[in-house]
């Protein structure tokens, strides 16, 4: 399984989604709260075009990443599975 950054915030129903579907999944994955860390809330914003959405995931390393942004169950599936 490829290393998964998730970058949520607190108060974000989708985050809280997110999370939830990782741990049933048991998907292992780190949690950055860009509330709590502005160099992650600075990337967020960066990678999502001036937006500060959330959740943005991380899925693998280099060269070879893929971002998703306010992913689907289904998308989550389709990239994870």
């Amino acid at each position: 399984m490829p290393r998964i950054v998730m970058y949520g915030a607190a108060d974000c129903d989708d985050t809280a989604r997110t999370r939830a579907y990782l741990n049933a999944q048991a998907i292992a994955f780190e949690y950055i709260n860009i509330d709590e860390h502005a160099d992650a809330e600075q990337f967020v914003i960066f990678i999502n075009n001036g937006f500060r959405s959330t959740p943005t995931l991380v899925i693998g390393e280099g060269k070879r990443r893929i971002i998703l942004t306010e992913p689907s169950d289904d998308e989550l599936d389709r990239e994870l599975g």
